[in-house]
C-alpha cells in the first residue's frame, strides 16, 4: 500500500448542509458547498434528512445513515457528481 497516496487523499473535518447545499470543511482549511441537487438521493431528500450528514471513514467520506448515501471527500473535491447543475444555480 502507498502511504504517500493515503497522506494526499483529501479529509473532512465537518460537515453540514444549509439551505439545500452540502458543506465539508477541509483538513488544509479550504470550505467546499455543492447543491445537494447533484445527486439523486440528495435532490430528493427532506432539508432534515439532509441535515443528518455524518463523517465517516476518517473523514473520507460522508455518510446520510437514513437515506443509505455514501459520498467520497475525494469525489467531492474532483468534482464528480452524478447529475449537472441544475439550470437555475448555473446562471
Amino acid at each position: 500500500m502507498n502511504t504517500a497516496a493515503l497522506e494526499l487523499d483529501p479529509r473532512a473535518i465537518r460537515a453540514w448542509a444549509e439551505n439545500r447545499m452540502v458543506f465539508i470543511e477541509l483538513t488544509d482549511g479550504r470550505l467546499i458547498g455543492f447543491p445537494a441537487a447533484r445527486f439523486r438521493l440528495l435532490a430528493a431528500a427532506s432539508s432534515e434528512a439532509l441535515a443528518r450528514v455524518e463523517l465517516c471513514l476518517n473523514g473520507a467520506a460522508l455518510r446520510w445513515e437514513d437515506l443509505d448515501e455514501d459520498i467520497t471527500v475525494r469525489g467531492i473535491v474532483e468534482g464528480r457528481f452524478q447529475l449537472p447543475l441544475p439550470m437555475a444555480l448555473a446562471a
